[in-house]
């Protein structure tokens, strides 16, 4: 039996890569696909029709059923297109992948606003965008489920993505309030931290010792290693599973912590700036994180 048998998945960004992975995937579990992908260059210009029909046409050799897409998931209008294309053709959605990415690594205090608002635009916004679009017809089957694709730079933090890191880690903010709002409609949301070699990996800077040798680990990432657990949260054998936060690195899946308290601090008779100074910080210096970078975190290889 196919797992997705019967059901409607968008895929943004599914023009290559991860994305194309996972709606490759998709159909063979059983599902119809949606495959959305502006086919741009990685710099945002000369937008092509190619890489989405490729994937449609590999999906289609298959023995898949699918339907390409060239919305732009960074506008209101052009994202609830992108649904009703969905609705227009298969009269329903079940699953959305919120997938579609652009990088403008900068160190911050060099970044412009250009820099910044083009990934915010792409990563939360879009994801933003394409979710409320696909929300009033899960609402109205009472089903669905969202997985989008957050990072450990917004997890954990990297050099020279503030605006990328911005993205990923609202987007815990807006998968959890997702999933909060709608549970009495049976909806569900995710979030997965995907480690794979993509186009837009490979073009962050290597013009250090430290950055040639990071993307010497990145090369070994695959990116279709993060479609099946993908779609395992698609399905409804993970009915029960929301609000969460995983990885998946080559044959590894993770879950994510998430912000709670982890120590307190209390004055019977209130705070003074010098107490807070004397006493609140000396007590919680001990559990301090330190400027992890992702990679001083995930510093064992790949398996």
């Amino acid at each position: 039996m196919k797992l997705l048998e019967g059901k409607v998945i968008i895929v943004t960004g599914a023009g290559a890569g991860v994305g194309r992975g996972i709606a490759r995937e998709a159909a063979r579990q059983g599902a119809k696909v949606i495959a959305n992908d502006l086919g741009v260059k990685i710099d945002g210009s000369a937008a092509s029709a190619g890489p989405a029909k490729e994937t449609v046409d590999l999906i289609v050799a298959e023995g898949g059923v699918a339907a390409a897409n060239t919305d732009s998931v960074a506008s209101w209008e052009s994202a609830q297109k992108i649904v009703q294309q969905a609705m227009d053709l298969y009269g329903r959605v079940d699953g959305v992948v919120n997938n579609a990415g652009n990088l403008r690594d900068v160190i911050f205090h060099k970044m412009s606003e250009e820099e910044f608002d083009a990934v915010i635009a792409v990563h939360l916004k879009g994801s933003w965008n394409v979710s409320r679009a696909a929300a009033p017809h899960m609402k109205a089957q009472e089903g669905g489920a969202f997985v989008h694709m957050t990072s450990t730079s917004g997890l954990v933090g990297n050099f020279g993505q503030a605006n990328y890191a911005s993205a990923k880690a609202g987007l815990v903010g807006l998968s959890k309030s997702i999933a909060v709002d709608m549970k009495k409609f049976n909806v569900r949301s995710n979030l997965i931290a995907p480690f794979a070699f993509t186009r837009m990996v490979g073009s962050i800077p290597t013009d250090t010792p430290e950055q040639k040798e990071r993307m010497k680990t990145l090369r070994t990432l695959e990116a279709d290693k993060i479609a099946p657990f993908t779609l395992a949260l698609l399905s409804d054998q993970a009915k029960e599973v929301s609000g969460q936060i995983f990885g998946v690195r080559n044959n590894e899946i993770y879950l994510f912590s998430q912000p709670r308290p982890i120590r307190t601090a209390h004055s019977g008779e209130g705070w003074t700036v010098q107490a807070c100074i004397d006493r609140a910080i000396p007590m919680f210096k001990p559990s301090f994180y330190p400027l992890d970078l992702s990679r001083d975190v995930f510093n064992w290889d790949p398996v």
